[in-house]
């Protein structure tokens, strides 16, 4: 039943945080209400935010008060906030930003409908229940163009990595079982979707607490069977779980892409274990080298982290070392951030913000390098690609070796109209920084 209240919805942070937006928003739709496409036509503008890093949390602050100045100059009605910022500051968010009229934990997504209509109606909600109850799965509003989709296959972590706050905020891990992921799949194929993009917060993990075992392949042996499902993705590995199974179901299976998203951190032996993870330069190298040689084509991102506490000169120069010896093809670089209630928080040996700063530069100088000669290697190369949008007189497209939304793509000309969601043949004429250029072939 329509409620003539239109709400305007901000998703934060990583995918599996959209994927709960998009669970909220058909929940709101559902009871009646209005998805506004800007915030000036809304009644109430719902946040949902990102804690992970010190960045993160400044981006959800910031937000917050962007927002509020809507509210001040009377265009919204209500503020809402809910996600990883107000799960994990339960009592501070509130008092810190009184113009906030809900704060609420993942828990509450559920009943996300009723909270906005309180805060609509001059009830301030602080509601935190368990944070078991967040669903895994349900109706979604997708966020995402028509062709493509996230699809989470859990949530929360058992991993305790010792920088990571994920663990505190998200809770314990949890999975949904493979009938209701292929379902949801299934049912995104029905609505247009061609791409799947697996995220979790280890997706390498999946199986383990309703299987006993790893069951990562034998899902995406399941999902292969989808009639007019074209490309399958994968996000967030982790290195100790990439089973052998694993590398050679993507090597095998035409849908899984040839690309693994599989955040390393390091690769000094002495600063994974303080970060409470497993590894070390050779063991990382025969992995890496074990996929390449075994997965055709494969395109590997990685996120690196510079200045955890104790990281010395020569194990950056380690990792410098690593990054031009692996050639990662798409690799991602943040800054140590001390967050409380994490044991890397009191560490000693702290590093300054000025070396991070430094090492960062210096790290993405090195990738820059790295992609310029890969990408001069795929000139007068074709590759199946997919049209996700137009501009200014270009088209804007991928093929397998670029993930949506955070890797670079291919900037594609074509004498025939496209239309986002198709797939073409592209050749790489040419390059500029990080992205390919091409030209629609027969």
């Amino acid at each position: 039943m329509k409620n003539n209240y239109s709400i305007y919805i901000i998703s934060l942070g990583c995918p599996k945080n959209q994927v709960d937006c998009e669970m909220m928003a058909h929940k709101l739709t559902a009871s009646g209400f209005h998805i506004a496409e800007q915030i000036e036509d809304a009644d109430a503008v719902l946040i949902n935010t990102c804690a992970f890093i010190e960045d993160a949390k400044t981006e959800a602050i910031e937000t917050i008060l962007e927002v509020s100045a809507y509210k001040k100059a009377g265009i919204i009605s209500a503020i809402i906030v809910s996600g990883c910022l107000t799960e994990r500051y339960q009592d501070e968010v509130m008092k810190e930003m009184p113009e906030i009229d809900a704060a609420v934990g993942i828990g509450a997504d559920s009943d996300i409908a009723k909270i906005c209509l309180k805060a609509l109606s001059g009830v301030t909600t602080n509601f935190f229940p368990s944070k078991d109850l967040l669903p895994l799965s349900g109706e979604r509003t997708l966020f995402t163009p028509p062709h493509w989709a996230y699809l989470k296959l859990s949530d929360g972590c058992d991993n305790r990595c010792s920088y990571c706050a994920i663990p505190g905020i998200r809770g314990k891990y949890r999975e949904r079982d493979m009938k209701s992921i292929v379902a949801e799949a299934k049912q995104l194929v029905s609505r247009g979707v061609k791409e799947i993009v697996l995220v979790a917060q280890d997706t390498t993990k999946y199986g383990m607490s309703l299987y006993g075992e790893y069951k990562l392949a034998a899902l995406l042996k399941e999902l292969c069977k989808i009639e007019d499902l074209r490309w399958i993705r994968l996000f967030y590995c982790y290195p100790d779980k990439v089973t052998d199974e694993l590398i050679d179901t993507i090597a095998r299976e035409d849908k899984v892409c040839s690309y693994i998203d599989i955040p390393l951190q390091h690769c000094s032996g002495a600063l994974l274990k303080k970060m409470n993870r497993s590894g070390n330069y050779s063991e990382l190298k025969d992995l890496i080298f074990k996929m390449k040689n075994r997965i055709p084509g494969l395109s590997l991102r990685t996120t690196l982290m510079v200045g955890f506490p104790g990281e010395t000169d020569e194990q950056f120069e380690e990792l410098c070392h690593f990054i031009k010896e692996m050639k990662f093809d798409k690799m991602g670089c943040f800054r140590f951030s001390p967050e409380e209630d994490t044991p890397a928080f009191d560490m000693t040996d702290q590093i300054d913000d000025d070396v991070k700063v430094r090492r960062e530069e210096v790290l993405m100088d090195i990738q820059y390098s790295v992609t310029q000669e890969a990408n001069q290697a795929r000139v007068g190369k074709i590759y199946d690609a997919v049209v996700d949008y137009e501009e200014n007189g270009k088209y804007i497209g991928r093929s397998y070796l670029d993930a949506p939304e955070i890797d670079s793509g291919i900037i594609i000309s074509s004498n025939e109209k496209l239309y986002a969601g198709d797939y073409i043949k592209v050749k790489i004429t040419d390059y500029n920084g990080y992205d390919l250029i091409g030209e629609k072939v027969e």
